[in-house]
């Protein structure tokens, strides 16, 4: 596991980035993560699993539709990277950050703890 946080207007983002050795564990470790963090407002997250079958998935766990998930599982595919799980913990800060603006905070947190 690899982890990483930005902040954007007084919202915390915390990317963690975990190997997946199946599809089992993308449900392991989001259960791990909300279990680590009980006061973050959304846990998105975006994976691509190869073994047995590609298999992709995205969610943008309460964030207006499309603003997470799947910038996250854009970073993944732009990076050519597979059995790998993302997952953004955001800390709201009180500012809205609008749909462009969170676009922007959850790509460039997946795009950082994957460098």
């Amino acid at each position: 596991m690899k982890s990483c946080e930005i902040e954007v207007k007084k919202s915390r983002f915390v990317a963690y980035a975990f190997e997946l050795k199946n599809v089992d564990e993308v449900k392991a470790n989001l259960e791990f993560l909300r279990k680590q963090h009980k006061k973050a407002s959304h846990v998105c997250y975006a994976y691509v699993c190869n073994i047995n079958g590609v298999s992709e998935k995205c969610s943008d766990d309460g964030e207006p539709s499309g603003t997470a998930g799947y910038p996250i599982l854009n970073v993944i595919k732009k990076k050519n990277l597979s059995n790998i799980l993302v997952a953004v913990v955001r800390y709201f800060g009180g500012i809205k950050l609008g749909a462009g603006g969170l676009t922007r905070a959850y790509t460039k947190a997946a795009s950082e703890v994957l460098n």
